[in-house]
């Protein structure tokens, strides 16, 4: 008979960057060594999977990051004593730091998490970037850390035009004169806060990898995917799953390299003389998981079975050459289902 277990997963937004929550749900329901009852984590009463009952057996609000640790906690024992949690996935890079910061205490409530370590988190900021790249031998584009727009005036001849100007959690714009550079400054600034890093702009074409790392250096996942869709957002709103032993090689020496426990996404860039640029490391899985779903390798069930202590054996192989094309669908609502998840915060 198989296990039961009481899931909660975080990420429920679906709007034109979308949060890897549905995706995630949709791999656990379709889990062959486990059942998934799941319990869906918002942070706004609009968040589309709140209202997705075929997924989530029940809704709870929890507080933003930023409102701190103990408040949290004392959310997560609350929610624990009326649904006995057995594993916890964040999967928001800003809530991340929060939940690794109370993995001992969700321990202690008999909750399971599987996530990067501080130093495996805090080396793969973008703003650490360029020493990552140095330490595990990855080639990373030219990338400095700005805390003030006077700062881009003295970049000097190591960046040229354009430039990528990028938040510290998300949203990246290409600049194309000091002008621009200035305005993306300020708007993402005002929105994630400092610093803001200016990267060198690669010109080729874009490949992500998502995977999932053990923790002790063994790849028990990896899918690369190539974008054949992208929003004025840079999100991937179509991509094909692609065959690329270079990128499979690479994926595969990022996690031996690192150690790295726990889901990823890696976006890379491939420049026109062939060479393979790591952009950024996003320490969960992305949106577009359920790819990896599709050509047969469940991330999402195999992070479930490590955080429990399940012995799983690495996925060896996946289809080739299938899609994932992302689409809007309008659900019908009712009105007291969103004053009640407004109003007490739970549905």
């Amino acid at each position: 008979m198989k296990p039961k277990y009481t899931i909660a997963l975080s990420g429920l937004n679906a709007i034109d960057n979308p949060g890897p929550g549905v995706a995630v749900a949709r791999g656990l329901k379709e889990a062959t060594s486990f059942d998934a009852r799941l319990i869906g984590f918002s942070y706004e009463s609009l968040e589309p999977g709140i209202y997705m009952h075929d997924l989530f057996d029940k809704i709870y609000q929890i507080p933003y990051p930023s409102a701190g640790t103990e408040v949290l906690k004392a959310r997560l024992e609350y929610i624990n004593t009326k649904e006995n949690i057995n594993v916890i996935i964040p999967n928001f890079d800003a809530e991340l730091y929060s939940f690794m910061k109370i993995e001992n205490a969700l321990l202690d409530m008999n909750i399971k998490t599987f996530l990067p370590t501080s130093q495996q988190f805090e080396e793969r900021h973008k703003v650490n970037l360029p020493e990552f790249g140095k330490k595990y031998d990855i080639n990373v584009p030219q990338s400095k850390a700005v805390y003030d727009p006077s700062e881009l005036y003295q970049l000097g001849s190591d960046y040229s035009f354009p430039i990528l100007v990028k938040g510290k959690f998300y949203d990246a714009y290409i600049a194309y004169n000091i002008e621009q550079a200035k305005t993306f400054f300020n708007k993402v600034s005002a929105k994630w806060g400092l610093p803001i890093v200016v990267q060198e702009y690669i010109r080729g074409d874009e490949y992500n990898v998502t995977g999932l790392g053990d923790g002790e250096g063994n790849t028990i996942a990896a899918v690369p995917m190539r974008k054949q869709y992208i929003t004025d957002k840079g999100k991937a709103w179509g991509g094909i799953s692609i065959d690329n032993s270079e990128l499979i090689e690479l994926t595969h020496h990022f996690i031996k390299q690192t150690k790295w426990r726990g889901g990823f996404e890696l976006e890379l860039m491939r420049s026109q003389d062939g060479t393979y640029h790591l952009l950024e490391i996003n320490p969960r899985m992305p949106a577009w998981i359920y790819l990896a779903v599709g050509v047969g390798q469940n991330i999402p069930e195999a992070l479930v079975n490590l955080a429990v202590g399940n012995t799983i054996k690495p996925y060896q192989c996946y289809d080739i050459g299938k899609m994932f094309v992302r689409y809007a669908y309008d659900m019908i609502v009712n009105i007291d289902e969103f004053e009640k998840i407004s109003s007490q915060g739970e549905l």
